[in-house]
């Protein structure tokens, strides 16, 4: 793909400020990539897989969403599923104390080095993708380049699609508006019906003699949904009714809870938290403190403090002035 006069022009500004290795690989991935590859881009895996220096990496990438070339967001994860539960173009957009994944049932602290992931998506206006229209993805896509985050090492296509059916008794897309009825069959264990688009979910434990007769469930989706807890029902037939009362496309399957579920969700690979931005000196660079809400409260599990003291300070000041005493003073913490 031949890229458009106003991109080559802004990769000629971004080789003004990045290094050139990595520059030239971000035009490559523009170019060549697939659609999936330009959605919520790892920078650490984009570094590893072309055998590029990390900090480099992700310096061209904070230089690139600052020309316009990415669009940076902040995505606050499940730290069981790895799915994202929330998503927003800077870190002040982290307001709530708590996050709720409804496909896990637990409850998630937005803690800057664990939980917070930075990931960078292609502009539109340098190339549009399918991900720019989420509803336009099909039902594993949507899963893979919405739902999970740049953290799931996922399987590729072939893999994961036998993932997929071996993990779910159905699925469907519904339209706006769309109501639909799956008659299928419970096994015992655990069941979770589940669309990735609201984050609504119903649990269901399936255990007991196995129902001669049909059982009912109804799965309507709202913007509006209040929590539910976990129906108990019985191994055998089901008539589930799902209705989509909004006016988007949904997603809605009927997932079984199995080893294979979290074998998949549990293979994780690195990914850029909030912690590393926030340290990152071409962030500090580029965004100064325009990062953090005075009201905000995030949480960090790691943090070192360094001390410093600037021996014979006081005899610096009356030696050559305050104001020449100062600027020493602010150099060394320039240097820091």
């Amino acid at each position: 793909m031949k890229l458009s006069s106003e991109t080559e022009n802004l990769f000629t500004v971004l080789r003004q400020s990045a290094k050139p290795k990595p520059v030239s690989a971000i035009e490559r991935l523009i170019g060549d990539a697939p659609d999936r590859d330009l959605c919520r881009i790892n920078a650490l895996a984009f570094a590893a897989k072309h055998k590029l220096n990390e900090e480099d990496v992700i310096a061209a990438f904070l230089h690139g969403a600052r020309l316009g070339i990415f669009d940076m967001s902040w995505n606050i994860l499940c730290s069981a599923c790895g799915g994202v539960l929330d998503s927003g173009a800077t870190l002040k957009t982290v307001k709530q104390a708590e996050y709720r994944c409804v496909l896990c049932a637990e409850n998630c602290e937005p803690t800057l080095d664990e939980i917070v992931e930075v990931t960078f998506t292609i502009s539109p206006r340098v190339r549009k993708i399918a991900a720019h229209d989420p509803g336009t993805l099909p039902f594993i896509e949507y899963y893979r380049q919405v739902f999970w985050s740049s953290g799931v090492d996922l399987p590729d296509d072939e893999a994961l699609a036998k993932w997929i059916k071996e993990t779910t008794l159905d699925s469907l897309e519904l339209s706006a508006g769309e109501k639909a009825v799956l008659s299928l069959q419970l096994p015992e264990g655990y069941a979770i019906v589940f669309d990735p688009v609201l984050h609504m979910s119903q649990h269901i434990e399936v255990t007991g003699k196995p129902a001669r007769e049909s059982q009912s469930l109804s799965f309507v989706m709202t913007r509006d949904h209040a929590p539910s807890g976990t129906v108990p029902m019985r191994p055998g037939p089901l008539r589930i009714t799902l209705e989509n009362r909004l006016n988007v496309r949904t997603l809605p399957a009927i997932w079984i809870v199995s080893d294979k579920v979290h074998e998949l969700v549990g293979k994780r690979r690195p990914f850029v938290t909030a912690k590393r931005l926030l340290t990152n000196q071409t962030f500090r660079d580029i965004y100064r403190t325009d990062t953090l809400d005075v009201d905000q409260r995030l949480k960090i599990t790691s943090l070192s403090f360094l001390f410093t003291d600037l021996k014979g300070s006081t005899e610096l000041y009356e030696r050559v002035g305050d104001l020449v005493a100062y600027d020493l003073v602010r150099a060394h913490f320039r240097i820091l």
